[in-house]
């Protein structure tokens, strides 16, 4: 861990074997994106992005694909109107809603309520063009660091790192990382990079989804790749706001995801309330800002990816890297939620898929 740099307030970390420095927070930019978030207030996102950065949390993680270009338009009006060359930026390739090649990713609603179908494609002359893209709705000239946002069976991981070794000989990026990679494909990655550093692996990590400990977040640590968690609050879940009788806004999937379920809901609060309360209370802090000072200061972390839709959010998140636990505080919390079990509930959409089937099978196909 490094010192930050001038007029920066909390200890920076190294990203890897890179000379990027990152906040033990950075602003996480999938919500402001809006999709399936049930819309974006542009206003506010501009503002939460740079209330984060005036705030000490001055990197941020975007990615084309967040709003369909939306929150990279958002994140490039925030760097012009905060006038810092002081503010990381990273984002990401490999998933296009405008080119139909590569394997299918997911089905997407664009701005415009079209349905669109997300292909991951990490073919070279797609990455090429995904970054001179980002470089114009960020208004940069280089990125700091680009990821690969998820792999492409049908593309060689050679050839993706291939495309992003030359843009960054070109110097449209500086640093090169991955994310959603298996253990395996980040050290195929890290083999087919040579000399040039695989910067960072970016993966799902909180409290209630601990899989990454054991798995990249131990691999990450011994080939000194920085680790980027992302979803540190659960969207949300982990902040003690989201009770049970709390209602999701139309478009918000979190409606539909087993972890929100109402009975999950009530016994994540009841964790926090019973091993975390006290400790946000005895240093004069939120929940939320316990749970992401916890996340951050896990071994091997090197920096926790928030969300923010709103000043006041962005400035809990960065202050949270202000927060110092004791070891026995962590102890506290990692013990207190180690066995919690949460219901699984369905797969998402199974009950309309069963419900479309017994249609089908009453009425024939229409």
């Amino acid at each position: 861990m490094s010192e930050p740099p001038s007029g920066r307030a909390a200890p920076f970390r190294r990203l890897g074997r890179t000379d990027i420095e990152l906040p033990p927070v950075c602003f996480g930019a999938y919500a402001i994106g809006g999709t399936k978030w049930g819309g974006v207030d542009e206003s506010a996102a501009k503002g939460a992005l740079l209330a984060s950065f005036e705030n000490g949390a001055a990197a941020v993680d975007t990615a084309p694909v967040y709003g369909f270009g939306l929150s990279e338009q958002l994140v490039g009006a925030a760097l012009k109107e905060f006038r810092s060359s002081q503010v990381t930026v990273m984002t990401k390739v490999g998933l296009r809603w405008d080119d139909p090649r590569g394997a299918f990713g997911f089905q997407g609603e664009g701005p415009d309520g079209r349905k669109l179908t997300v292909k991951r494609n990490c073919r070279p002359d797609s990455i090429r063009a995904e970054v001179e893209a980002s470089l114009r709705r960020l208004c940069l000239e280089r990125i700091d660091l680009v990821q690969v946002h998820a792999l492409d069976p049908t593309t060689p991981i050679a050839d993706a790192m291939g495309a992003l070794a030359e843009l960054r000989e070109e110097g449209k990026i500086a640093a090169i990382g991955v994310s959603n990679y298996s253990t395996a494909e980040i050290v195929e990655a890290q083999g087919a990079l040579g000399d040039v550093p695989l910067a960072s692996t970016q993966t799902l990590y909180h409290l209630l989804d601990r899989t990454a400990e054991t798995g990249v977040l131990a691999l990450v640590r011994s080939r000194e790749v920085g680790f980027l968690c992302y979803s540190p609050l659960a969207q949300g879940l982990l902040t003690g706001k989201v009770t049970p009788e709390r209602q999701f806004a139309k478009g918000d999937s979190r409606a539909g995801r087993p972890l929100f379920l109402p009975e999950n809901r009530r016994r994540v609060m009841e964790c926090l309330e019973s091993h975390v309360m006290s400790i946000a209370q005895r240093h004069g802090v939120t929940l939320a800002q316990v749970v992401i000072a916890w996340t951050a200061a896990q071994a091997g972390v090197t920096s926790a990816l928030v969300g923010a839709r709103t000043p006041a959010q962005a400035k809990e998140n960065a202050d949270a890297a202000q927060v110092r636990l004791t070891p026995e505080e962590c102890s506290t919390i990692h013990r207190g939620f180690v066995d919690l079990t949460l219901e699984q509930g369905p797969p998402p959409g199974l009950v309309d898929r069963l419900r479309g089937r017994w249609h089908r099978l009453r009425f024939g196909a229409r």
